[in-house]
């Protein structure tokens, strides 16, 4: 009996194992079938990128050189004193603009005051000893005609007038001298300009010229020239335009963004540095807003000449390579091809190509991470173009169609 149990357990046992055995079988099969039709059917060909995209353009553009300037001061004046003495008062505020001969300091000037009085004074004296001295002399003469005195008492009285006449050139001298030294006192702006800082306030000691910090500073800012470099193989080709009624050159002070200023080539150095290999120029520019400032660094554009029928693509569309820059062409079958191109210059948002774009051609202005050589594609907003059929306008009914059939009215 125990022996036909035995047996029973070994059959069920058998029974559930081929049972288990022929289900994972059915499951794998039919998962590996669902597998392969799904691959089959995502198999084809997705629908066209959309992109955004411009048309290379020929029209006017500049040809020309950049770089980098320092913007400074057609006049600058170091004000000192050249008298020494308590400084009395400012006549001005710092950063203000003066004007030539504006009064700037006053410095005490009574002990020159005094000084020149004495000058004024001995001058009155020696001045009155010169014309006793000519009336003596003129006195003498018909007594020497007469022979009623000697030539050599003539003569002595004849020297000490032309002495006293020294005297007198001497003392006017001096004078003049002192006169200065009072106006000295008086400092005044000698240009038109723009003031810094004030090195020295009112009841301080101002020495004299020889020593010391500058009073204060003067810049003039209106015209203000504009110091740049550039490499000297580059030289030859500025002399070559410079006397040209198009040659120009524009400061940028934001480089993206519009000329600030535009001059002409006002000076060319006379050697070229030969630690960097490169030759100093300047430009005058008229400043009325005071746009630039002294020090400033800025974006210096030398204009040559106008190219009439550049090639110009936005800036988005060139794209850097390891070959160099490229652009993504749209064919007339709106295939994506890859175009290297050569850039002459950018000038703004826009760049020139030398070589590699044509007016005319399509290049893409937003590239999409998915984009590469062969894609289709299609501009964005476009209408479509023998793509998904019309699904027609729906009528009231819902329907398509817009029109209902004619005949009876509905009820």
């Amino acid at each position: 009996m125990k022996r036909l149990w035995m047996a029973v357990v070994l059959v069920t046992l058998a029974a559930g194992g081929y049972g288990a055995w022929w289900w994972w079988q059915q499951s794998g099969a039919s998962a590996s079938a669902s597998t392969t039709s799904g691959k089959a059917k995502g198999k084809g060909k997705g629908g066209p990128l959309f992109v955004k995209a411009a048309t290379a353009v020929a029209k006017p553009m500049p040809v020309l050189i950049e770089a980098v300037g320092t913007v400074e001061p057609e006049h600058s004046v170091q004000v000192r004193a050249q008298v020494s003495g308590v400084l009395q008062s400012v006549q001005f505020r710092e950063g203000d603009m003066v004007k030539p001969g504006q009064l700037l300091f006053q410095i005490d000037g009574r002990t020159f005051e005094a000084q020149y009085r004495q000058s004024q004074a001995q001058l009155a004296r020696d001045q009155a000893q010169l014309e006793n001295a000519k009336v003596q002399q003129e006195r003498l003469e018909p007594l020497l005609k007469r022979e009623f005195i000697t030539r050599q008492e003539y003569d002595v009285a004849v020297t000490s007038t032309k002495s006293l006449e020294a005297t007198v050139a001497a003392d006017r001298a001096l004078m003049e001298q002192a006169r200065i030294q009072l106006e000295y006192t008086r400092i005044h702006s000698p240009i038109a300009g723009r003031t810094g800082t004030l090195a020295v306030k009112p009841g301080n000691l101002v020495p004299a010229s020889g020593g010391g910090i500058p009073l204060v500073t003067i810049n003039s800012t209106d015209p203000i020239l504009v110091s740049f470099s550039i490499p000297e193989r580059q030289l030859e080709e500025i002399r070559r335009y410079q006397f040209e009624k198009d040659m120009r050159i524009e400061i940028v002070v934001d480089r993206s963004g519009p000329a600030a200023a535009e001059g002409k080539l006002v000076f060319i150095d006379n050697t070229v540095t030969p630690q960097t290999g490169t030759v100093v120029l300047k430009t005058r520019v008229l400043n009325k807003d005071e746009i630039l400032w002294p020090g400033q660094f800025v974006n210096v554009r030398i204009i040559l000449r106008i190219e009439p029928e550049a090639v110009v693509v936005p800036e988005a569309a060139v794209q850097p390579g390891q070959d160099g820059s490229f652009v993504y062409l749209i064919d007339p079958a709106s295939k994506v091809v890859v175009q290297p191109v050569k850039v002459a210059r950018q000038i703004g948002k826009e760049v020139v190509i030398a070589a590699g774009v044509k007016p005319g051609n399509q290049v893409i202005t937003e590239i999409p991470q998915a984009l590469e050589a062969g894609a289709t594609v299609r501009l964005a907003g476009a209408e479509s173009k023998g793509g998904a059929p019309d699904k027609g306008k729906k009528g009231k009914d819902g329907k398509k169609g817009g029109k209902k059939p004619e005949g009876k009215a509905e009820g």
